[in-house]
C-alpha cells in the first residue's frame, strides 16, 4: 500500500474566510433569530451605559452582518458600518431599509483616512474584530486612531474572547459552535505559541438529497490579554470605565482629554 502526502491547507486571510467561506453560515451560526441578536446587543450597549443620542454619529468597526449598527440605529445613531468582507455588508445592505446605516468596505486599520477627527460620538469594535487584526501593534494604533476620531464627550465599546487567558488542549481544542438537522458546525483551536491560535471552522452540510458534504477554512486570530487590552487603551489616550470579563471581554471607554491635553502640552513647539 503507497500513502499519497497531502500539503497541508492553506491559512486563509480574515477576509477570504468570510466571503468564501464563513458568510454563508454567520447569522445562522448564532442559533438565534437577527432581530433577537440585535436585541441583545442594544440592551448590551444600555447596560454599558451608552444612552440614546439621536443623529449622534456611530461607527461599526468590523460589523458583519450588522447587529450592532442596528442596535446603534435603534439608540438614534447615525451609523457608518464598516467591514473587509463584501458579501456581509451585502447581507447587512439588504436588511436596512429605512434605518440610517452606511455600508462601507474598508480596512480598519486605514481608520484615520476613513473617519474625521473629533467625528465620532461612538465607536464600536466588537465579536473578534481587534483578534483578527495581523499584530498586536496594529491593535495599538488602532485604539490612537480611534481617540482621535472621537468626541470630546465620545466613548468606545470592545468586545473580544481573551484567547490568551488559557490554553486549550487535548478535547478541549474541539468547540461546538451551533447545528440543526441540516448543518453542523465546530470550531477547531490549534495554539501556534504565546501570540496567536489558528482557527480551523468545519461546517457538515446535508444536501436535498441527504448527503453529507465536509466545507472547511482556517485562519489566524490574536492572542491579546486583558490586562495587554486595557494598558493599550490607556495608553492611547482612553480611560477605561468599565469592564467586564464574561464568556466576552467588554470594556468601555471614554475620551481621557486630561491625559492628551497633558500630552500635547509637553510636546516642544519647536518640534
Amino acid at each position: 500500500m503507497t500513502s499519497q502526502h497531502q500539503e497541508p491547507q492553506a491559512i486563509s486571510s480574515v477576509s477570504q474566510h468570510y466571503d468564501d467561506f464563513l458568510a454563508a453560515h454567520y447569522d445562522w451560526m448564532f442559533g438565534v433569530p437577527f432581530e433577537a441578536k440585535v436585541a441583545e446587543q442594544r440592551k448590551l450597549f444600555e447596560d454599558a451605559g451608552v444612552t440614546p443620542v439621536p443623529f449622534g454619529c456611530a461607527i461599526d468597526l468590523g460589523c458583519g452582518s450588522g447587529f450592532q449598527s442596528f442596535a446603534l440605529s435603534e439608540l438614534g445613531y447615525r451609523v457608518l458600518a464598516i467591514d473587509s468582507s463584501e458579501r456581509l455588508l451585502r447581507d447587512l445592505a439588504e436588511k436596512v431599509g429605512s434605518q440610517e446605516i452606511e455600508t462601507k468596505v474598508g480596512d480598519i486599520r486605514q481608520l484615520s483616512s476613513i473617519a474625521s477627527e473629533l467625528s465620532a460620538d461612538i465607536i464600536v469594535c466588537m465579536g473578534d474584530t481587534l483578534t483578527h487584526l495581523s499584530l498586536r501593534e496594529e491593535v495599538s494604533t488602532l485604539f490612537r486612531s480611534i481617540e482621535r476620531a472621537l468626541k470630546p464627550s465620545g466613548i468606545v465599546v470592545v468586545t473580544y474572547r481573551d484567547l490568551a487567558a488559557t490554553e486549550l488542549v487535548g478535547l478541549d481544542r474541539f468547540i461546538p459552535v451551533h447545528s440543526d438537522d441540516n448543518r453542523v458546525m465546530t470550531c477547531f483551536i490549534e495554539h501556534e505559541g504565546p501570540g496567536t491560535v489558528i482557527v480551523h471552522d468545519l461546517v457538515h452540510v446535508r444536501s436535498s438529497d441527504g448527503k453529507w458534504s465536509l466545507h472547511k477554512s482556517c485562519y489566524r486570530k490574536l492572542r491579546l490579554s486583558t490586562e495587554w487590552l486595557r494598558d493599550e487603551m490607556i495608553s492611547a489616550g482612553l480611560s477605561v470605565n468599565f469592564q467586564r470579563t464574561d464568556r466576552m471581554v467588554l470594556l468601555v471607554a471614554s475620551k481621557n482629554r486630561h491625559i492628551r491635553d497633558s500630552q500635547e502640552s509637553r510636546k516642544d513647539p519647536h518640534t
